[in-house]
């Protein structure tokens, strides 16, 4: 089987540009593991399969090799990276720094838009819970993305969400790893309960408790994980 029969057909939107389109869908299939590390990228064959010229095949491909995502091989080849333990600690570090700041600055919020925020994560939680029985790691990984996503917006800083994102490509993939370990996929929904309910009481030191917890949960299991796929981690 090629690599391309493992992308999904791609629906261009003809008034956005097409190399933001191909950067989302071939983005979205590394962090989710569907392409993993090592996998080889060929310019030709996803220009054929997404009906592009190998332009903006490229230019995917460069913004995919800015985030770490693939290694670009001029002449040869493009490769889905291996994950990057220590840049995955570098946005952790990133991360946590500004959602701790992030639960004061909501907690201090008025209270019409403390009581809209946590509607809004409620009902995120609500979609989280669903998605433990069946577990469905993808609806359940979106939902988590919304929770954090909501929270950055109401603080007024939503394109520091966006900046987070741009890094997070080697943690969100041991995310990826480590999601389905026994109880992991409760303990991010317990986490966000925890969460929401130091928020919506004002409990600044509850709330960042709670946040530490749920953000230190995958970095904590590094070692089972470089154990399980040890070709799949940067030495």
């Amino acid at each position: 089987m090629r690599v391309v029969d493992k992308i999904p057909p791609l629906r261009l939107d003809r008034h956005r540009q097409s190399a933001p389109q191909v950067f989302d869908a071939l983005r979205a299939l590394i962090i989710a593991l569907d392409l993993p590390p090592g996998t080889v990228l060929v310019r030709g064959e996803l220009a054929e399969h997404f009906g592009l010229s190998q332009t903006p095949i490229r230019d995917a491909l460069m913004r995919l090799a800015e985030e770490g995502l693939v290694d670009i091989f001029p002449q040869h080849a493009t490769i889905v990276s291996r994950i990057d333990i220590a840049s995955a600690l570098e946005v952790h570090f990133l991360r946590r720094s500004i959602e701790l700041e992030i639960l004061r600055t909501l907690c201090d919020c008025p209270q019409a838009e403390l009581l809209a925020l946590v509607s809004k994560l409620r009902s995120h939680l609500r979609v989280q819970q669903a998605c433990l029985d069946p577990l469905d790691f993808a609806a359940l990984a979106e939902a988590d993305q919304a929770f954090h996503r909501d929270m950055y917006t109401a603080a007024g800083v939503a394109n520091l969400w966006s900046l987070v994102c741009q890094r997070s490509g080697q943690i969100d993939r041991l995310r990826r790893l480590n999601l389905p370990a026994q109880g992991k996929a409760q303990a991010i929904v317990r986490d966000h309960e925890r969460i929401l309910e130091a928020l919506a009481a004002r409990d600044k030191d509850a709330a960042e408790s709670a946040l530490r917890d749920h953000l230190s949960g995958t970095l904590s299991f590094v070692k089972e994980i470089r154990k399980l796929h040890p070709e799949w981690i940067k030495d």
